[in-house]
């Protein structure tokens, strides 16, 4: 209570003052615990929701950047495939005595293409691991939300029964709550 005017408070803060002081009965005491402590393991399952949010996004990034890297270096192999390839045409209109060079040159540019070529399938082999890597974090993320969701459900429920004072009211607050731990434990484990 304040002693400079009036205060305004809600009938489920009345009842957390008065449980405080010891006029709160079982059930009262119950609420209050359970709306404690199911609002922290929200808190903790928001922040991870949050964390593999942000997680996921920075490896499609990743992907991206490294897709882009495999396009460029196709496009390298690109760039030798033609300079082999008229290296080749060059052999064939060219007189013997520059044979040699041409040669020389197309046993150049396959040697280039080969270290290019595996260079730019490693490259899509990171982008498609980051990718894996991004969904992973995304199906995880989906899984903290919901047990977030639960868990605010539980808590609302929480209210409910405590301005209803309602049996029922206050078993369905504690499955929403267990079934939003359980849902959270599923998270933890990357189910």
């Amino acid at each position: 209570m304040s002693d400079h005017g009036f205060h305004v408070h809600g009938p489920h803060d009345h009842e957390l003052e008065h449980a405080a002081q010891g006029h709160g009965d079982g059930f009262t005491n119950k609420i209050a615990m359970f709306t404690a402590m199911i609002a922290t393991v929200g808190a903790i399952f928001g922040y991870m929701g949050g964390a593999t949010q942000a997680n996921a996004g920075l490896y499609k990034n990743n992907a991206a950047i490294k897709k882009t890297e495999a396009s460029n270096q196709w496009n390298y192999y690109q760039a030798k495939s033609s300079k082999q390839n008229l290296s080749e045409l060059a052999l064939a209109l060219t007189p013997a005595a520059k044979q040699d060079f041409y040669a020389e040159e197309i046993k150049r540019y396959k040697a280039e293409k080969t270290e290019i070529k595996a260079k730019a399938e490693t490259l899509e082999a990171e982008s498609n691991d980051w990718d894996r890597a991004s969904d992973e974090q995304m199906h995880q993320h989906h899984r903290w939300a919901q047990a977030t969701t639960l868990l605010q459900v539980a808590i609302a429920l929480a209210a409910i029964a405590l301005l209803t004072r309602k049996r029922w009211l206050q078993f369905a607050m504690f499955g929403a709550g267990a079934v939003g731990v359980s849902v959270g434990v599923l998270a933890f484990m990357h189910i």
